[in-house]
């Protein structure tokens, strides 16, 4: 389907990159966080950036209950002009006149009415919500009566749309090709970062808030009859430091023990900046029992072309030592690798001197391939000889059979 061509609408250059497709402007104008809501006030212009939600062939605009453009539309409405842009990249050419951009835009006019409907209006309140995080609604409260009464929302019906688009590289005239000067294109992507909670939650960041990536560096949930896997989160940082709170647990541990609460947290927003960057998949590892943090744990050398990863950067409380703990969560991470993601191979390293973790590792089944000498540096400046173990996904079968039985 596509908006018919109007005055206000209709291209006056670059005809070619004019669209009035009904599925392009609503892809644009859903992909979108805000957009740029145009008015005219007393004969004077207006343009204000605010939030949106399409729903149908309805664009629903947030504002405040004293605004301007909301006052003036309690009678018949007020005639807007809505404007979205996504800016894809940035074109250089061999001349300063080509220079250019690789957009997406949308542009839409019409005459916004007021809703009043309070069941309406919390419909679309509802959407918008869901807009930034798709389930956020349902984990937040609803607005009061009063909060209601100060918020507005005009709804501005999709007829005149049109869509401009340039996609591509430069377009340099015959005469510059031979230029000694780079040209081409540089991609701008908008990507969420990793969520920062507030000093005062103690729960962990929803899925909704966390970008998607490859299953190999997603930490997902896992649960056990004795432990759960979840995804490592800043509001874990006063668990994991009163449970990890000795110096036995850190003895083999090529981090710095934290000294105190800072310290930790430290330490948990460094392992997420790598989590980030795809070098970690961190875990932290709670007791099925009680619900508590009891310790954490990783995979590290994650790389999915070659279908391998290592486990490691485990720390648990010493409470848990012996326990069976260990033991399932371990086989938890061996069923994910093999199984879930399809891994060939899955690596440990661990101090020479930690018989206690190389006897661990050996019951899994895994086989010890060598010393790695000089392999971590530990806090104080030495150096750490790590013996490096393996499982193959040949080798999986016999174990995932033994470690299935409870330890």
């Amino acid at each position: 389907m596509t908006y018919p061509q109007t005055v206000r609408t209709g291209a006056t250059r670059l005809r070619e990159r004019i669209s009035y497709q009904h599925a392009t402007a609503h892809a644009i104008l859903d992909e979108a966080y805000h957009c740029t809501l145009s008015f005219v006030v007393d004969g004077e212009p207006r343009a204000l950036p605010t939030l949106h939600v399409r729903i149908g062939d309805t664009l629903y605009l947030h504002g405040s209950a004293g605004s301007r453009p909301l006052l003036a539309a309690r009678s018949d409405g007020i005639r807007v002009c809505v404007t979205v842009t996504h800016l894809d990249g940035i074109v250089y050419a061999r001349s300063q006149f080509h220079h250019s951009a690789n957009y997406r835009s949308a542009v839409a006019h019409g005459i916004a009415r007021l809703v009043t409907e309070e069941p309406e209006k919390r419909r679309v309140l509802a959407a918008l919500v869901d807009k930034i995080g798709t389930g956020r609604a349902a984990d937040t409260r609803p607005p009061t009566r009063k909060e209601l009464a100060e918020t507005s929302v005009l709804a501005l019906p999709l007829r005149e749309v049109s869509v401009k688009a340039r996609t591509g590289g430069p377009i340099d005239e015959e005469a510059d090709l031979d230029l000694p000067f780079w040209a081409g294109v540089v991609p701008l992507r908008l990507t969420p970062g990793r969520a920062e909670p507030a000093a005062e939650v103690r729960r962990p960041t929803p899925d909704y808030l966390r970008p998607l990536r490859s299953p190999w560096l997603e930490p997902a949930p896992m649960h056990g009859t004795q432990v759960i896997l979840e995804p490592l989160d800043m509001s874990h940082v006063d668990g994991l430091f009163t449970a990890t709170d000795d110096p036995e647990v850190w003895r083999w541990s090529t981090a710095t023990r934290p000294a105190d609460r800072a310290g930790m947290a430290a330490i948990v927003s460094a392992t997420l900046r790598a989590a980030e960057a795809g070098s970690r998949v961190p875990w932290v590892q709670r007791s099925a029992r009680t619900g508590e943090v009891i310790g954490t744990t990783s995979y590290h050398a994650v790389d999915p072309d070659n279908a391998c990863l290592s486990i490691g950067h485990t720390l648990i409380g010493r409470p848990w030592w012996r326990t069976g703990v260990q033991h399932e969560a371990r086989f938890l991470l061996l069923r994910r690798a093999f199984e879930d993601l399809g891994a060939v191979r899955v690596q440990w390293h661990t101090d020479v001197r930690d018989d206690r973790s190389q006897r661990a590792i050996e019951r899994l089944g895994a086989t010890r391939e060598g010393v790695l000498r000089a392999h971590r540096r530990h806090p104080d400046g030495t150096w750490r000889d790590s013996v490096l173990y393996a499982m193959t996904a040949a080798d999986w079968p016999a174990a995932r059979d033994r470690l299935a039985t409870p330890a």
